[in-house]
């Protein structure tokens, strides 16, 4: 093998490694975002509104359920007063994560934990 063979390798395999230590991470921080969220959470601390074509909803929704975090949902097409709720909010798109009455559009775990460990009297 020559040297620039070599260091081609040498450098594709750093970078495989790296990349697979990086999703590493990003998989073990989320499980740890996870069990704080799931910790935090109290039935009725989280109400999610969703849209039938949400995709972001639909991770949303593994994401709690993988998590076991207790959280409701309402649909805006298919529930009145959700979507009364939706239209009041004015929010540009659906998820809509509420949080202790607070609402926060799209899905992040980080603001969600954020969220919950406000003290009860900040936080609503």
């Amino acid at each position: 093998m020559k040297a620039s063979s070599r260091s081609m390798f040498g450098l594709l395999a750093l970078i495989v490694s790296v990349g697979a230590a990086n999703q590493w991470w990003a998989n073990h921080r989320a499980g740890e975002i996870g069990a704080q969220v799931a910790a935090l959470a109290r039935p009725g601390d989280i109400r999610m509104l969703s849209s039938a074509t949400c995709s972001v909803c639909v991770a949303a929704r593994a994401w709690f359920t993988h998590n076991r975090i207790a959280y409701s949902e309402c649909t805006i097409e298919s529930d009145a007063a959700c979507r009364a709720d939706f239209e009041a909010m004015r929010a540009a798109g659906t998820p809509v994560i509420v949080v202790r009455g607070r609402p926060q559009l799209g899905f992040s775990p980080e603001r969600l934990r954020q969220a919950l460990a406000l003290p009860l009297a900040l936080a609503g």
